[in-house]
């Protein structure tokens, strides 16, 4: 028999970036009781395809609807106790709704450019946030069709 407590799960999630005019979409969140900035991002669900959840996740986080077009990258990142797989995809965006309430844990969002990212004002949620931006910003991209959803 398996003893649950000793299984191994990484956690899956997914993150949008979303550039316009040279600002990038982000999320501010209270973690911990600090404020911490973030790229929409999320769990993928049970019975959820990676490409549903990046557009769900951008929805519920920032009320900008997300049409990806790229998979920046596969990031894992190992806190203390958990290890995360992220999945990050840039895109675009076809409007947003302002009277949508975001998700609970959600200050706002917001648009901020590269340069201000990196004065150091900000704190980030993990070092993810940064390095997805900069993979992004140096041009990686691969084709969605590398992302595929089987079932039975």
């Amino acid at each position: 028999m398996i003893d649950r407590a000793t299984v191994w799960t990484p956690r899956v999630t997914v993150a949008s970036i979303l550039e316009c005019e040279g600002r990038f979409l982000l999320v501010e969140e209270s973690i911990g009781g600090r404020l911490v900035l973030n790229q929409p991002a999320g769990h993928l669900e049970d019975g959820e395809g990676l490409l549903a959840a990046v557009v769900r996740e951008t929805r519920e986080e920032t009320a900008w609807a997300f049409i990806p077009e790229a998979l920046v990258g596969v990031y894992r990142w190992r806190t203390r106790d958990k290890t995360f797989l992220r999945f990050v995809f840039c895109g675009r965006t076809d409007g947003h709704d302002p009277h949508q309430l975001l998700d609970p844990e959600i200050n706002r969002a917001l648009w901020l450019s590269w340069e201000e990212l990196r004065t150091g004002h900000y704190a980030m949620r993990s070092p993810l946030v940064l390095r997805c931006l900069q993979d992004y910003r140096d041009g990686r991209r691969f084709p969605l069709e590398i992302v595929q959803d089987v079932s039975d």
